[in-house]
């Protein structure tokens, strides 16, 4: 499949289930909101949700059926909208966990769509160009009634991209009409948003000027490590790169990468590098660092774009940076947000923080 690489990083290192993460966090703030007991239910609870089997002939001749969902939270405040991700650790409670994720990021950023969210249990990196097409087309075929410009608009997420969503347009509107409004996401040339694919990392840049012009802070000079640098990592570092921040580190699912003088990294150089070699390792000037360490490195700005869950009880006590910013889905656990809130930590939510994508 051509388009963004397969992302490891999507799989839940602790095996924490996703739908207890946005409960505690939905609990919260209900609670400080003064909510009732049957507000709490009805706000928590999905409108819709459906699972499919997607059966595709795949180019050897063999038949595989594979696991769908598609799960709408809310449609109060406009058409469900969130993304369709494809990785062999898609279910259910993933899925659902990320669908109310969408309905308070769409609300918090106030544009007229309420929250949905779906995916495939596939592994994309085992499939050709022509299995993912089938598959795409297959699934839309299964769930075409339930989708839409008014009802639930899909957009790309784990391991999909805007070809994918042309797939996803075409199909729908081989069945209702020519549709380009049915998803967002897809390319230029068919309707899609100028800017869309920078959109993520531009709203994590947004979100942390802010904060810090708040703090009376300037963004120039700040130390700064992010852990993934898929798109939303990449266009986050390139962005705040110019902004006058240094990149100290990065990673990506082979590994890390640290300044060996604690400058920032040439990040332009550091994206041709990623895209010739495939990987942000050996870039020169830079000594190598895992996953997990990175994340504990001495930063004023930690952002991570990539993993559910890093940040749990055991690292986030060892955490030095003072901001954190969630530019990945559910990044820190309750545990850590709990470390975090007792050290003076400032977390800035994935509802906002990555909203950038939903917004362009």
């Amino acid at each position: 499949m051509s388009g963004p690489a397969f992302n490891p990083f999507a799989v839940n290192p602790l095996r924490v289930n996703p739908r207890e993460i946005t409960e505690r966090n939905f609990t919260r703030a209900a609670e400080r909101l003064g909510l009732n007991a049957e507000q709490q239910l009805m706000l928590k609870t999905p409108f819709r949700e459906v699972k499919v089997e997607v059966p595709v002939r795949m180019d050897d001749g063999s038949l595989k059926v594979f696991l769908g969902f598609r799960i709408q939270h809310s449609g109060v405040r406009g058409p469900a909208k969130g993304g369709l991700r494809y990785h062999p650790a898609v279910d259910a409670d993933e899925v659902r966990a990320l669908a109310e994720a969408m309905t308070w990021k769409t609300a918090v950023v106030n544009i007229p769509f309420g929250g949905a969210k779906g995916g495939i249990a596939c592994d994309p990196t085992k499939m050709s160009r022509a299995e993912v097409e089938r598959i795409t087309r297959k699934f839309v075929a299964r769930i075409h009634l339930l989708i839409g410009p008014y009802r639930d608009v899909p957009a790309p997420d784990v391991n999909t991209n805007a070809q994918v969503m042309s797939w996803v347009f075409d199909e729908y509107s081989s069945r209702h009409g020519y549709s380009p409004a049915c998803v967002t996401g897809k390319p230029i040339e068919l309707g899609g948003s100028l800017g869309r694919e920078q959109a993520t990392g531009r709203g994590v840049l947004f979100v942390l000027a802010d904060h810090l012009k708040d703090l009376g802070k300037p963004l120039k000079a700040q130390k700064v490590v992010i852990q993934g640098f898929g798109n939303v990592g990449s266009n986050a570092a390139l962005l705040l790169a110019e902004q006058g921040a240094d990149i100290v580190a990065v990673s990506d699912v082979y590994g890390g990468v640290v300044s060996k003088n604690q400058k920032g990294l040439a990040v332009k150089e550091l994206a041709a590098h990623v895209k010739q070699t495939g990987s942000v390792g050996k870039f020169p000037g830079t000594e190598p660092v895992s996953n997990e360490d990175l994340l504990t490195l001495d930063c004023d700005i930690l952002i991570p774009a990539a993993l559910e869950c890093v940040l749990h009880k055991d690292n986030a006590p060892k955490v030095k940076a003072k901001i954190i910013a969630e530019a990945a889905n559910l990044p820190t656990t309750p545990e850590a947000d709990d470390v975090f809130a007792k050290r003076g930590v400032t977390v800035l939510p994935d509802i906002l923080t990555n909203a950038g994508g939903v917004t362009v």
